[in-house]
């Protein structure tokens, strides 16, 4: 807004620092601006007001005074405040992250004289950015092994397997046909659950169990033979009427069984859509070989993060930090109370939590300023084109219409979300474009491992939207994307809806 049109003689405006991306603004109006809004402000009240015994525009202004004088004076006072602290931001540029808390209530309109105030507001943070071209990049040389497409071809069989019984004592990855009965401390009566089954595993479960090194119970066992042992749950554990006890578990062995792996005949290559071994061995190949080149970008894009983080310097907005640490905090807080930790457990861990939030608060936000600024340098924007691009993408894998989809992100919040997750990957790639990349060998190890599975796009909208996820996703704050043209930016803190990063997702590694 511009300067008010009725004032004669200009404000007084003085900033000054008042802590890390924070300015103190202090303003003067001058008696002669007080004076002249105040008197359009009755002349618009005289035109709307009837008065008894004075024709409507005609009632004298100090029985105007007399009557609206206490609501008339705050509308000016508001007036005023509000049009003098939006020229003063704009006129000084100032790049504020949040609207200014101005104390209205404290602030009183003399009778004479100039009116003074002032307020503080938080700024995005000034910093220069290292040299974006030619980052130093490793880039692992891809190359799928025969071992690794066996070793696909195997589990592929495994999960194709049949169960089936075991003459012989169990062996590791056996499953167990038992019946079990459970007896926690301090119940008189014990748990009986027949004909369950229970895997021969280092980490297992039996019932709802959990049971440390139970492959070592186990292994050997035989029909008929009854295995003992006594387990004591954590204090942590879901399920409240075993939590903190000792729990005494007997498993009498019924039946043993193996997994059995499919045979690699015509049924099995038609489940999987190809007609020979060879067809299903270049299938494997062309996916791990995308997994692959999936993960190596991960990596690359990994180090750029850290190279940006690492090479910058900039201060934060404490009251930012403060309030990005705490729906952290309140999200950790709530995740251990849902996991069944009781209250006074997590009240001890508290400080701790508190610590960890603040930097996952800093690091989200340090990145955020960063690669809004990169983005900003390089000139990358996001047309509605690509966002419309994307939300058709993710609505015909979930088998929804776009419009819907669409509809939903932006009732949830999670539009202007996706949005900056779409801007900031446009970054990396550029980035990445314009580094300076190496190419190193594999690492033995790392050969004899398939690729991890590939992210995908689906995962970004999930992430965005907040959708629960297998791991504990990181919710961060929401800024607006900053307009293409240089203008005074105001940037929406805001909390996503659910769980998950202002701060776009890096590599994530999904279970296959």
């Amino acid at each position: 807004m511009a300067e008010q049109e009725t004032a004669v003689a200009k404000n007084t405006v003085t900033i000054e620092e008042a802590g890390p991306c924070k300015k103190k603004v202090i303003i003067e109006i001058p008696e002669e601006t007080i004076r002249n809004v105040t008197d359009k402000e009755y002349d618009e009240l005289r035109k709307s007001i009837v008065l008894p015994g004075f024709r409507k525009g005609r009632a004298p202004r100090r029985l105007l005074e007399k009557r609206f004088g206490k609501e008339t004076a705050e509308q000016i006072k508001l007036k005023l405040l509000a049009d003098a602290s939006e020229a003063a931001i704009k006129d000084n540029k100032l790049d504020i992250l949040r609207d200014p808390n101005i104390k209205y209530e404290d602030v009183k309109l003399p009778e004479s004289g100039p009116l003074k105030f002032d307020f503080e507001v938080e700024v995005r943070p000034e910093f220069e950015l290292p040299k974006l071209e030619g980052i130093p990049i490793n880039k692992t040389k891809l190359g799928i092994t025969e071992g690794q497409i066996d070793r696909e071809i195997e589990q592929l069989r495994k999960w194709s397997g049949l169960w089936t019984p075991r003459d012989g004592a169990a062996q590791s990855g056996d499953q167990i046909i038992a019946d079990v009965t459970i007896k926690a401390e301090g119940v008189e009566e014990e748990e009986k659950l027949n004909n369950i089954e229970v895997f021969v595993r280092k980490n297992g479960f039996v019932g709802a169990i959990p049971v440390e090194k139970l492959d070592e119970l186990l292994l050997g066992a035989k029909s008929g033979d009854v295995k003992s042992t006594t387990v004591e749950i954590p204090k942590t554990y879901f399920r409240e009427e075993y939590r903190g006890k000792k729990v005494d578990i007997k498993i009498s062995v019924k039946e043993i069984k193996w997994l059995k792996p499919a045979e690699l005949n015509e049924e099995f290559l038609k489940r999987f859509g190809v007609e020979s071994e060879k067809d299903l061995r270049e299938k494997i190949r062309d996916k791990l070989q995308d997994r692959l080149e999936q993960q190596v970008r991960d990596e690359m894009s990994e180090q750029i993060y850290k190279y940006m983080l690492d090479n910058t310097k900039l201060d934060l907005p404490l009251d930012v930090v403060a309030d990005q640490a705490g729906m952290i905090l309140q999200r950790q807080y709530i995740n251990l109370l849902q996991r069944g930790m009781p209250r006074e457990k997590i009240d001890e861990q508290m400080e701790q939590l508190r610590a960890g939030s603040e930097e996952q608060a800093k690091e989200q936000l340090k990145t955020f300023f960063i690669m809004d600024k990169v983005a900003d340098r390089l000139g990358i924007e996001v047309t509605d084109e690509e966002i419309n691009g994307y939300i058709a993408q993710m609505a015909l894998q979930q088998n929804q219409r776009p419009e819907r989809l669409r509809e939903e992100m932006v009732r949830d919040g999670s539009l202007a979300q996706f949005r900056l997750q779409v801007r900031e990957n446009k970054c990396i790639t550029k980035l990445l474009e314009m580094a300076k990349i190496t190419e190193v060998e594999l690492k033995k190890e790392e050969a004899a491992k398939p690729p991890e599975p590939a992210k995908k796009q689906e995962e970004k909208i999930v992430a965005a939207r907040g959708k629960p996820a297998k791991k504990e996703d990181k919710k961060t704050v929401v800024f607006e994307e900053k307009p293409a043209k240089k203008q005074t930016k105001k940037a929406d803190v805001a909390e996503e809806k659910g769980d998950k990063k202002a701060k776009p997702a890096r590599k994530k590694k999904t279970d296959k």
